[in-house]
């Protein structure tokens, strides 16, 4: 972490956290975060459902809801970002406080509800985002929507044209019900309506599911089953936890998502049992808990070919993207591998 990136985060510590993560985003865009771009070396890059990803470590959605940050995050170090979730109208979420720190777990709780500026104002800032680099959107659905399924649908009709990949997020603790989404019947169904419309497009799109770690193994073998008959391009496995076990901050009996490094294990296990099932017919996308390189690289052994992070970034800055993707590189090189993709799923039988 560099210098100013301590100073920063220290000053950010002083305030609310959701007041903080506004400050965050103005830093951006204001210049005053470190710019080292996406690392990279024919070692750790890929090409991941048609996309060529110069590194295998993404931001995760939830950092830029709005897409407010898209051309500086770009710039520091990720190798691909996600953006979102957009709803097909703005809602303000559930009413704060809704973000809170949990510094000795070094974790954090969030019940934000899909607060967003809604599908129309969020297009608009998409169709202005740089060329180079690869952006995704996170999908989402009202809270007061009558046909949940229908609002992904209208989401990426919107903001399609303009992203180089969409994520259908059933996976949300936070909208009451969300989570039913992940049923087989109603999760085949609701895929289905996304994939006919990505057909539809000039440029097709790859469409990624994210799923929640509070899964039975049974319930994941039927997202396998799912994700292996829906033509989806990835799966995303896993947003945030229900579980407290654990926990020793003041905050731990908070309701809504708890993400960071409590929910390593427990989503690097589902993730297991997902690519167990999956058999190497659709790629994994690793997210939770990933506070560094070793972090990154027990993911891609679980079965993943790339990874997302968030929360770490809160503890350890902006440019942890970078370190990580560096640090990758590294471990994968002492391990004597040659490529990534020989990595992948090595240790999935350490989760099981």
């Amino acid at each position: 972490m560099r210098l100013t990136e301590k100073l920063g985060l220290a000053l950010l510590y002083r305030t609310d956290p959701e007041k903080a993560h506004h400050l965050a985003i103005k830093a951006l865009n204001a210049g005053l975060t470190p710019k080292p771009g996406a690392y990279t070396s024919p070692r750790i890059a890929q090409n991941l459902a048609g996309l060529d990803l110069p590194n295998p470590v993404g931001l995760a959605a939830g950092f830029d809801k709005n897409a407010t940050a898209i051309a500086p995050l770009l710039r520091t170090g990720f190798g691909f970002i996600e953006v979102g979730a957009a709803t097909p109208k703005a809602q303000e979420g559930n009413r704060k406080p809704r973000l809170f720190r949990l510094n000795e777990d070094q974790a954090s709780i969030n019940r934000f509800g899909f607060n967003n500026d809604g599908m129309t104002a969020i297009a608009g800032r998409l169709a202005k985002r740089p060329e180079k680099g690869i952006v995704g959107l996170n999908l989402g659905a009202n809270k007061d929507s009558s046909h949940r399924a229908i609002d992904f649908v209208q989401v990426l009709e919107t903001c399609g044209p303009h992203i180089d990949f969409a994520t259908v997020n059933v996976s949300s603790p936070n909208t009451e019900k969300l989570r039913d989404l992940q049923g087989e019947k109603a999760l085949t169904a609701l895929l289905s309506g996304v994939i006919e419309t990505r057909d539809t497009f000039e440029r097709p799109i790859p469409i990624f599911l994210k799923i929640a770690p509070d899964l039975t193994n049974e319930e994941i073998a039927q997202i396998a089953q799912v994700a292996r008959h829906s033509r989806i391009d990835a799966v995303i496995a896993t947003n945030t936890t229900l579980d407290r076990d654990g926990l020793h901050s003041e905050h731990r009996a908070q309701k809504g998502g708890l993400a960071g490094k409590p929910l390593f294990e427990k989503s690097t296990r589902v993730l297991a049992r997902l690519a167990h099932e999956l058999e190497g017919n659709v790629p994994i996308i690793g997210v939770g808990g990933i506070s560094s390189a070793q972090d990154a690289f027990e993911k891609i052994r679980a079965g993943a070919s790339a990874v997302q992070l968030y929360t770490a970034l809160v503890f350890q800055g902006l440019t942890l993207g970078y370190d990580i993707a560096k640090g990758l590189d590294e471990i994968l090189e002492e391990q004597g591998f040659d490529h990534i993709s020989q990595a992948v799923g090595t240790g999935i039988q350490d989760y099981l």
